[in-house]
């Protein structure tokens, strides 16, 4: 499904802040893998998140999703085939525009569909929004005229989710995106994350910086550092480790602690 080979990114070469972020990257997902990723502060992980999207173009290496090269594709032409949400709940929706709207553009970049939303199918899509709205739970589908700047940021990531997803995508890449919101919405952003992933089958990377659900979620976990994967496990491996036991195979592997303060704390 997806394979990341031998991908290294520097941005601004040759100068005083050089930054070799992607080193010889090397990732292999199979359809329907869900690999969560930790990682130290500035391993890689959001880049190559970037990487993926067409976000930026790789130095070397090569990206293929699917059977399709997508290494050089453009940013916006792999966004109908790949979901991404983000940290900020701020992020990847337009706030002026009503709910409906916001699912409207969603829908024809992910369909691919040549045919105007504003035509003659537009309220056979509006009771399909309707509808996908109300798994939400959240009452958004009786909201829909509403500008997205009104929900409160679970019910925009909620609603990005949906979004990102209403046509199911090839590839769902989730960066953190439960981090900035309060513990209870979190939780249930996160079960409405699993209940669509797994209904769906879809095959996903989620950064994460909570080691336990690193270890529980999905079937595989990647750690990286310094641009490149240093631990991947999963299978009866995976399910026999703890989150110490997780910690201590960084540091065989890396040769120094894991340094990501945010992750340290959830888990103490």
């Amino acid at each position: 499904m997806l394979q990341i080979e031998h991908v290294s990114k520097t941005f601004n070469p040759g100068t005083i802040n050089e930054k070799k972020a992607l080193i010889d990257l090397n990732v292999s997902l199979k359809d329907g893998d869900f690999a969560t990723i930790v990682g130290s502060n500035g391993a890689g992980k959001s880049t190559m998140f970037n990487a993926i999207t067409g976000a930026f173009y790789v130095d070397e290496g090569e990206i293929v999703l699917d059977h399709e090269n997508i290494t050089y594709k453009q940013e916006h032409l792999r966004s109908r085939s790949i979901g991404h949400l983000f940290q900020d709940p701020l992020l990847g929706t337009a706030p002026h525009m009503t709910i409906e709207e916001n699912m409207s553009l969603a829908y024809l970049r992910a369909s691919n569909s040549r045919h105007s939303f504003w035509g003659r199918s537009r309220k056979k899509e509006r009771d399909f929004f309707r509808e996908q709205l109300s798994l939400l739970d959240m009452g958004l589908e009786d909201r829909m005229k509403n500008p997205v700047g009104l929900l409160s940021g679970g019910q925009r990531q909620a609603l990005t989710l949906l979004m990102a997803t209403m046509v199911t995508p090839k590839l769902l890449l989730l960066d953190e995106h439960t981090a900035a919101l309060d513990p209870a919405t979190a939780d249930k952003v996160l079960a409405l994350t699993r209940k669509i992933i797994a209904e769906r089958k879809i095959t996903c990377l989620m950064v994460t910086h909570n080691m336990h659900q690193a270890l529980e979620l999905g079937n595989r976990t990647l750690m990286m550092d310094s641009g490149h994967v240093v631990f991947d496990v999963s299978g009866e491996q995976r399910a026999k480790l703890t989150v110490d036991d997780l910690l201590e195979k960084f540091k065989d592997n890396v040769g120094k602690q894991l340094d990501n303060d945010r992750i340290l704390l959830s888990n103490s």
